[in-house]
């Protein structure tokens, strides 16, 4: 959700730097790769280390970044279906290294007990419905539904996450993460929920495919 109300801001602000890139040879592209690159690299270095602080701030400044990339091949009409394809397919690894960086935190850094039990089963839950989510949706696609619905898309799911990540870094008690992830792997499984129904509207009732604003690319799977 928290995408799609975003995109008006980030194209505003956004649009120029973009365009700058773009005069010196950057592609969207490019800023795909070099984006997934940063996000997982910043998880993997920051997260399983218990660095609350860092990562979380540095993760939040690739997010912001990986909007340029869209936006890059919106204005200069570089937009094509592998771009979409490369952008979905690269976002799944990053969030894999996210939530897989976190579960690692557990098993090395929390002492034995139900909380780090259940920290580590939901972050291995993440991990798993940070793959289902954009596959409901991409499965919809090529049996000829939409399923571009849901309360947890790919920001919302990273800004509950990292805030819940930096609130730990800055004090809070080590349970707010795992509550973080309790209510990451709880909106996956709805908005999991809300695609099969959505779908199954279209295919056994045949109600038309609900509305959608453009995504990052111009087949891109933004979940």
């Amino acid at each position: 959700m928290l995408g799609q109300y975003g995109r008006g801001l980030t194209k505003a602000l956004l649009t120029r730097p973009a365009l700058a890139m773009a005069r010196v040879g950057i592609t969207p592209n490019m800023l795909t790769v070099t984006g997934a690159v940063a996000s997982a690299g910043v998880a993997v270095a920051t997260l399983p280390q218990g660095r609350f602080v860092v990562g979380p701030l540095l993760l939040a400044l690739v997010l912001i970044g990986d909007s340029f990339d869209g936006i890059l091949a919106r204005a200069t009409g570089r937009g094509s279906v592998f771009g979409a394809f490369l952008d979905s397919t690269l976002d799944r690894l990053a969030d894999g290294a996210v939530f897989g960086s976190l579960t690692a935190w557990a098993g090395l850094r929390l002492k034995d007990g139900p909380l780090r039990t259940w920290t580590l089963c939901l972050g291995i839950a993440c991990v798993v419905l940070a793959a289902v989510v954009p596959y409901a949706q991409a499965r919809a696609k090529s049996v000829g539904a939409t399923a571009a619905v849901g309360i947890a898309e790919r920001t919302d799911r990273l800004v509950v996450i990292g805030a819940a990540v930096l609130a730990v870094g800055l004090g809070a008690p080590t349970w707010v993460v795992t509550a973080g992830l309790a209510l990451v792997a709880l909106g996956s499984l709805v908005t999991v929920a809300q695609r099969v129904l959505v779908v199954r509207r279209q295919l056994v009732d045949g109600a038309p495919a609900p509305a959608r604003a453009g995504g990052r690319r111009s087949a891109a799977v933004n979940a």
